[in-house]
């Protein structure tokens, strides 16, 4: 049976309390439901479904209609955890106005209780006015995936003195323009703890350390979907891929040697 709902008040007095935040990147309503059940705090509607859900090879070309669809069925499968929509990439860059429109959209018709932009100085003003308009904002920094081709692939951000001093100088502003929480991602340890140190919002690490306010992983990743895809900051806590196949060919075998159905499985009376 499902708790509460998670609200943003509710994610910072876990910090203040230092209780561990938890999240998971959630596609559609099945899964939201069983998310649910373990009490997961936050899902995230990731435009990372571009890549584990439509075969991309990024998250680039995933639109705004598509992270509508599914924040929906996430909705309608959902009443414990705070829900988190992704903008993405290019529905909040242009304007502030822009980042408005969109956002609120991801809120009205996605039914998403806030929504999750990359970046810092560059977005400061679209965090600034969608959170004046109502629309909470988590903020992105760190390895921001829609910058991939800017980054020239996915590596560890922060790594030298003068990268960890720009997106500590970045996560301030975030912060102080609205921002309710921060996703800190691919960074070294010790520069994600000290972002969590000295701001007051709630911290949400993928690949940022131990010390965080909260981890987020997903959940493709953390059942182990994938065998070829094993970075080092996922833990695969199920091999379901493996499962799935296994249960597949069986099904395939009893079709095909008349197991299945079997009497119990068919409508013998008629009438």
């Amino acid at each position: 049976m499902s708790g509460p709902s998670i609200t943003i008040p509710a994610l910072q007095q876990k910090k203040t309390a230092g209780e561990r935040i938890t999240m998971l990147t959630c596609y559609d309503a099945t899964f939201a439901r069983l998310l649910d059940q373990a009490q997961v705090d936050a899902l995230l509607v990731g435009d990372s479904l571009g890549m584990v859900v439509q075969g991309h090879e990024n998250t680039l070309p995933v639109t705004l209609d598509e992270i509508i669809y599914h924040c929906r069925a996430v909705a309608r499968g959902s009443s414990h955890a705070h829900i988190v929509a992704d903008l993405p990439f290019m529905t909040y860059q242009t304007s502030p106005e822009q980042a408005v429109d969109n956002a609120g959209r991801l809120l009205k018709d996605g039914g998403a209780h806030a929504v999750k932009m990359e970046g810092g100085e560059s977005i400061r003003e679209q965090i600034r006015r969608c959170t004046a308009a109502g629309i909470p904002v988590m903020g992105h920094l760190g390895l921001t995936p829609q910058s991939v081709h800017k980054m020239g692939g996915y590596k560890v951000q922060g790594k030298n003195r003068i990268q960890a001093e720009q997106i500590l100088s970045e996560a301030r502003m975030v912060e102080e323009a609205g921002a309710y929480s921060l996703v800190l991602e691919g960074v070294p340890e010790a520069l994600g703890r000290l972002i969590t140190e000295e701001l007051s919002i709630p911290t949400i690490g993928i690949g940022a350390g131990r010390y965080t306010d909260g981890q987020v992983l997903v959940i493709y990743d953390l059942l182990g979907m994938d065998p070829d895809f094993q970075p080092r900051f996922v833990r695969r806590y199920k091999e379901l891929g493996n499962q799935i196949v296994d249960a597949a060919r069986a099904y395939c075998d009893d079709v095909k040697q008349g197991h299945f159905p079997n009497d119990r499985e068919v409508f013998l009376k008629t009438g």
